[in-house]
């Protein structure tokens, strides 16, 4: 199994750690290096293209099967989580997965009039009941790659007249996502989806979107772009773009070249090499005596194994330890022989 990428990437090391930040793609590199040496030039246009965060939306759009006109740009997901917060009425109840990401929580627990309840990722579909409002979770949990029970939690959603939030910042660009299937999405561009840092999408339902107020509102969110840079804007975007946060251009310039990429791929492609590359990795743990997180994920974890993270640094092999856990992620730079080198290491 050899990479995917081709030489479109130049790691220096066998690099496991996309859970934690995704390699750029040198195209990528390339854009958002033409930007900024334009920027120290004195580029006539200003900070960059918004034909780059347009480019980059469409891409996301086409990604994860939704209209361009529910997707909205910004630079973090616990901002687009912070703006659903802020659209519920007090008293609503929100249900998370135990040891959920802290950016899906916290902008829930800050407003201190909502109820906050949680249940174990496995029985979370079972714990969606009359009352409750919202239902937040990760579509793969980060501190082990876990890979929530996606149609069960949408039907028992649906059966209870719960919203539903999806963040999937550890699967999109892997694992095969209908962000039209939930009411929200959020994804942080720049782990499995090859982004810089400072790029993330909120996708947001046509009915959704009548909910919730665009409280950062300001010139990128107007129906015309540039139509009113003083004064109010009075005429808002009709569509999921009046939630945009000011994109940061740099960002974007290298966005729309990494999604591209991931497009020319294929996310079919990607999620086959992915999960192949992590069902190697488990088999030889396997084999070494270790016991991995079971599943089907691109990300794994070995619980308790997470004190040798410093030894395979030292061997030029970066993974993560997440709360005891030995976690790798696997992606499209990756081959067979990156298992095996960590497999050696790990026997020793």
């Amino acid at each position: 199994m050899e990479n995917l990428g081709g030489a479109e990437f130049a790691p220096d090391a066998t690099y496991l750690n996309t859970s934690t930040c995704g390699l750029l793609p040198l195209r990528s590199v390339a854009a958002v290096t033409a930007l900024l040496d334009e920027l120290a030039a004195g580029r006539p246009g200003g900070a960059g293209d918004f034909s780059a965060v347009t480019a980059a939306r469409q891409s996301f759009a086409r990604l994860t099967g939704v209209d361009e006109g529910r997707v909205a740009v910004g630079g973090s997901v616990s901002v687009h989580v912070g703006l659903i917060a802020t659209s519920l009425p007090p008293g609503a109840e929100v249900l998370f997965p135990v040891g959920e990401y802290a950016s899906v929580i916290t902008p829930f627990l800050v407003r201190g009039d909502l109820k906050l309840r949680y249940a174990p990722l496995e029985g979370l579909a079972d714990a969606i009941r009359p009352g409750t409002a919202l239902v937040a979770f990760s579509s793969v949990q980060s501190a082990d790659g876990r890979i929530a029970d996606l149609p069960a939690i949408r039907a028992a959603a649906a059966a209870h007249g719960a919203r539903t939030l999806v963040d999937a910042s550890q699967s999109a660009g892997w694992l095969p996502l209908d962000a039209g299937a939930w009411d929200f999405t959020v994804t942080g561009g720049f782990k499995f989806l090859l982004c810089p840092r400072g790029v993330s999408f909120l996708t947001v339902t046509e009915e959704a979107q009548r909910s919730v107020v665009p409280i950062h509102a300001g010139t990128f969110a107007a129906e015309e772009l540039w139509s009113t840079t003083y004064g109010p804007v009075d005429d808002l975007a009709r569509s999921a773009r009046r939630f945009d946060e000011p994109p940061a251009f740099p960002s974007y310039h290298g966005a729309e070249q990494s999604l591209a990429l991931l497009e020319e791929i294929g996310i079919d492609a990607v999620h086959a090499h992915d999960t192949a590359l992590a069902r190697r990795f488990r088999s030889g743990l396997t084999e070494l005596g270790h016991e991995p997180v079971p599943g089907d994920s691109a990300i794994v974890a070995v619980p308790g194994l997470g004190h040798r993270v410093p030894e395979l640094a030292r061997a030029s092999v970066a993974v993560a330890e997440r709360v005891g856990n030995l976690r790798a992620a696997f992606h499209l730079y990756n081959s067979a022989a990156d298992v095996d080198r960590t497999l050696d290491v790990l026997a020793g």
